[in-house]
């Protein structure tokens, strides 16, 4: 068979990627093939919030396939929506057909990191529905107490939560996502966007039709399914997803479940569009954190102490709406509500010891302090003795010798938010020129409540963490049986409880103006105010209470100029801000420090983050490049400089316990190239990326289990690289169609080497480079029956991507750490297979968008 020949059999697609279900014949019409306009949405509200532009943007009928009969019919903006070529900044698209092509992994954080120049992943928890995203060195993570430099927004509603900025992609049904778009030095976007936000719009009845039923499993005891529906009746349309995931982990102890909804009742005329979307999840998962490589040279699934055990759940009602008020002005809006809580169980060595001869107490049990000194003026007497354990009754405890004593730390975050944004745009022409003005607003309230406690236990052989007295061990062991403890002048150990509440609020404006037929500029700003309060409710921590105000106006301009569709260049300067968050507000006390995240103890004033982007580069597109492909490409450079960052550092003394500081100046730089070819039987990408993340000061900091640490202090170097962020990055794969029904994919991705968290002084030796080959097939027995397969690590490669350090010494029985490093590893080679069933008429391929492409 020729490859015109298969060709012509294969899915219409504008892209062609892997997740069209079926073939569809060729119209037998005469047709005209219309240039392909990439749109992006330059502002969350509106196209980005679930408006779908695909059917409402034409004043037409829009049809399946890259090829229209009739006449050509011109697709109408929207909103914020330009074609790429006018955005000034980079921007990364992934669509729902990559998302589909990985849908045994569960997670589209799995596709961001296989596509996406400079971002990669960091697996600090062992489990891959809960990694950090890092791009160009910034991050959105799940876990409390990681600075957060992304800003997360989904159907245009902010979902960093309200507490710690934390992101929770767990909680996001993959099936439903209709595109994520990276966006850079854009300030419209609001607090984080230091080095971007994400933007994930979801899809709804208008944009996905059919019903389909996906089950699938494989390594690990994977078990998971969805059922997806969506359906249009007159101006109504239904989207209902609902899914299930559940596997045992491939680490020890370290089970998933996760149970996702969501749904989307829509309503749309020839002049408006409403959407009312609906989100309920919870997930849970076991042992979160990093194992000692003393531990994993023997066991690649050997955990540290447990149970680490983290229960989240979400629920979100969402309405979102767009009016054409005239041919040139329309105005669209979103109004929400959030409900967001999260329990977490961690087990911990206590650091326990029996109390200083330079106390009141000895013979009982004190916490390790032989990293505090007592203040100015302050006896050694006084200050060592603040350091006995306390029961819930103020009693003390026995000190017995050889026991491994532990903790129990619980915490509990919930929180309850709602607000909305408005945004009105305008197209009419200013002195004859092409102009675009943007012009909204947002808030965002949240009320949040924070409670923590500690309980006292023992370590067991088998690093589990329990508080039964009668120990099979250890014999009787005073002072267990589940009671909350404290050290006597509440530091670092204490309960908390803290209330409070976050208003943000923004204003923004952006013009675009097109000078020429092929030059535009771009210039706006955004006001972003912030006002944080929290109150302490124990009477531990009465420095936690406290009223904080950040605000700052966030500018942008660019210019973009198209030589030809083959050729455009852009260029632009925007500024954006993050203020800090409760957590990091409260738990920036040095003297006081938190034991991560579990206790709130101080609260000294930090800075707001501010930062300054410049990013120029080159783009375009190149349709009918070989066979009736398109050809995309782009390269580019970008420059971020940050004023008063925010890192979190251990405690000397005690590195569970730490704190965060601001630092003078922090440093993102570095260039990105990429192109990729799709056809309608085959798609091929390529992409590399240097990241230069560094410290811009000199100072030093405090990395107390650093082996190579003076008294546990290091010594920053301007220049020194920010750890965990790989300077190189290589991203390739494809996936062609072998046969009109076969599909067969693979996949590579590369990182260099890069320090471990808590070597900010550069003097250890790196995390090693690491590569992973993936796998995906897919076979179409039927026009409504698929089957898939997906593979892993396909090599079976043993790397990690996420290493800090711990303390040395004896654990628990004969368990004992000599190398201080400890690190999670990647999940080797694993398996997984499906099949995916479509009822009724065949089903509508994502991909056909032939007008405008959402690149």
């Amino acid at each position: 068979m020729s490859l015109r020949a298969l060709k012509g059999s294969l899915v219409a697609s504008a892209s062609v990627l892997a997740g069209s279900m079926i073939a569809q014949p060729a119209q037998a019409q005469q047709s005209v093939r219309l240039d392909e306009i990439s749109v992006v949405a330059t502002s969350p509200v509106g196209a980005g919030g679930g408006i779908t532009s695909r059917a409402a943007n034409f004043d037409g009928v829009v049809q399946a396939g890259p090829v229209l009969p009739g006449p050509v019919v011109r697709p109408r903006l929207r909103g914020s929506e330009q074609p790429l070529w006018k955005i000034p900044s980079t921007v990364e698209t992934v669509t729902a057909e990559q998302i589909a092509v990985d849908t045994a992994t569960n997670s589209p954080v799995f596709t961001l990191a296989r596509v996406t120049p400079g971002l990669n992943v960091s697996d600090s928890q062992g489990n891959f529905n809960r990694t950090d995203v890092t791009y160009r060195g910034f991050t959105a993570s799940p876990v409390q107490g990681v600075p957060q430099g992304l800003a997360v927004y989904q159907n245009g509603v902010r979902i960093n939560e309200a507490f710690g900025d934390i992101v929770n992609f767990d909680l996001i049904p993959p099936q439903a996502i209709q595109r994520i778009d990276v966006v850079t030095g854009n300030p419209v976007f609001g607090l984080n966007a230091l080095g971007g936000a994400i933007n994930i719009q979801m899809k709804n009845g208008f944009t996905w039709q059919g019903t389909e039923i996906t089950a699938y499993g494989g390594s690990d005891g994977r078990v998971a399914g969805y059922l997806e529906y969506g359906k249009v009746s007159g101006p109504w349309s239904l989207y209902f997803t609902g899914d299930g995931f559940n596997d045992r982990g491939w680490r020890y102890e370290s089970p998933s479940t996760i149970g996702r909804v969501y749904g989307d009742i829509g309503y749309r005329t020839p002049d408006a569009e409403f959407h009312l979307i609906g989100l309920a999840a919870r997930s849970f998962f076991g042992a979160a954190a990093a194992t000692p490589v003393d531990f994993t040279r023997y066991d690649n699934r050997a955990i540290f102490t447990y149970p680490q055990t983290t229960t989240t759940e979400v629920g979100t009602l969402q309405l979102t709406g767009r009016v054409d008020l005239s041919p040139t002005w329309d105005l669209a809006g979103n109004a929400y509500y959030r409900r967001f809580s999260q329990t977490y169980v961690d087990g911990n060595d206590g650091n326990f010891e029996n109390c200083s001869t330079r106390s009141s107490f000895r013979g009982s049990l004190c916490f390790e302090d032989d990293g505090f000194s007592p203040g100015a003026g302050q006896s050694q007497l006084a200050f060592r003795n603040q350091f006995l354990i306390l029961d819930r009754l103020n009693q003390s405890t026995p000190f017995r010798a050889n026991v491994p004593y532990g903790t129990l730390d619980t915490t509990k975050t919930e929180a309850e938010g709602y607000g909305g944004s408005l945004q009105a745009a305008n197209r009419d022409r200013i002195l004859g020129f092409g102009n675009t003005f943007v012009v909204g607003g947002s808030i965002d309230s949240a009320y949040y409540g924070f409670k923590s406690s500690s309980t006292l236990g023992v370590i067991n052989p088998n690093l589990q963490i329990t508080t039964n007295p009668i120990n099979p061990y250890y014999g009787v062991v005073p002072g267990l049986g589940g009671q909350q403890i404290r050290t006597a002048g509440a530091l670092g150990i204490a309960p908390s409880s803290v209330s409070g509440s976050n208003l943000y609020m923004g204003l923004y404006a952006l013009d675009t103006l097109d000078v020429t037929d092929a030059l535009s500029l771009t210039a706006g700003a955004r006001l972003n105010f912030a006002r944080i309060e929290t109150e302490d409710l124990t009477g531990f921590s009465p420095d936690v209470t406290g009223r904080h105000y950040y605000n700052k106006i966030n500018p942008v301009a660019g210019l973009t100029y198209r030589f030809t569709p083959a050729l455009s260049l852009y260029g632009s300067y925007s500024e954006s801000n993050r203020a800090p968050t409760p957590l990091e507000l409260a738990c920036a006390n040095p003297d006081r420090p938190c034991l991560l995240p579990n206790s709130l103890v101080a609260d000294p004033p930090l800075k707001q983050v501010t930062a300054q982007t410049y990013e120029a580069g080159f783009r375009g597109t190149m349709p009918d490049f070989y066979d009736g492909g398109l050809v995309t490409w782009k390269a580019g450079v970008f420059r971020t400089d940050l004023a008063n960052d925010i890192i979190q550092l251990a405690t000397p003394g005690n590195a569970a316990r730490g704190y965060f500081v601001n630092v003078p100046a922090t440093q993102r730089q570095g260039l990105e190239v990429g192109a990729e070819y799709s056809a309608d039987w085959l798609r091929v990408y390529a992409n590399y990326a240097l990241i230069d993340a560094t410290f811009q000061f000199n100072g030093t900091l405090s990395s107390p289990n650093n082996p190579l640490a003076n008294d546990g202090a290091i010594e920053v170097r301007r220049g020194n690289q920010v750890p965990l962020v790989p300077n190189h990055q290589i991203k390739a794969g494809f996936d062609v169609y072998v046969t009109p029904q076969w599909r067969f994919g693979l996949n590579v991705a590369a990182f260099s080497s890069s320090y471990f968290r808590g070597d900010e002084s550069n003097i250890n030796r790196k995390l090693p480079a690491y590569y992973s080959v993936n796998l995906t097939t897919s076979y179409q027995v039927t026009k409504n029956l698929q089957v898939f397969g997906f593979v892993t690590n396909l090599t079976n490669n043993r790397y990690a991507t996420f290493g800090t350090f711990a303390e040395t010494g004896p654990v628990a029985g004969n368990l004992r750490i000599n190398d201080p490093r400890t690190t999670t590893l990647a999940q080797p080679l694993s398996i997984y297979g499906g099949i995916k069933y479509a009822f009724g008429a065949d089903p509508v391929p994502m991909s056909a968008e032939p007008i405008i492409r959402k690149y």
